[in-house]
């Protein structure tokens, strides 16, 4: 189901920054765990990291630890991901995704979410 919306790609430069925003259409999603992924030509969808119902326990994908961080303010945006350092290899389309069920923790596959948005292209030159 498709009831998120996501801002903030673009074209940039390695080593630059990008703060992505996950928007929700038609549903609150406060109470659920959020989690993005992200996608590049020819290649599977794959885990980039997820945040908890109450913002108090971050999971990242071991390439992005250390440069992503994924925050949440749920009085505007579920979710945020804050991009540092980036790569050429980090150039994909990024999706956040929403669990409605929290009390399972969080969760690495594309089949944990319930909720998803169509992305939001990023490209990294060098």
């Amino acid at each position: 189901q498709v009831q998120l919306v996501e801002s903030g790609g673009g074209l940039v430069q390695a080593g630059d920054s990008l703060r992505l925003s996950c928007a929700a259409s038609g549903r609150t999603f406060s109470t659920y765990n959020m989690g993005w992924f992200r996608q590049a030509p020819g290649k599977e969808r794959e885990f980039v990291g997820a945040i908890s119902w109450n913002g108090g326990t971050t999971y990242y994908e071991d390439s992005v630890k250390g440069r992503f961080t994924i925050s949440r303010d749920n009085a505007k945006n579920p979710t945020y991901l804050q991009m540092n350092s980036l790569k050429p290899e980090d150039s994909a389309v990024y999706s956040c995704a929403a669990d409605p069920r929290p009390w399972s923790g969080l969760k690495k596959s594309v089949e944990g979410y319930d909720y998803w948005g169509h992305g939001t292209q990023v490209t990294v030159s060098s």
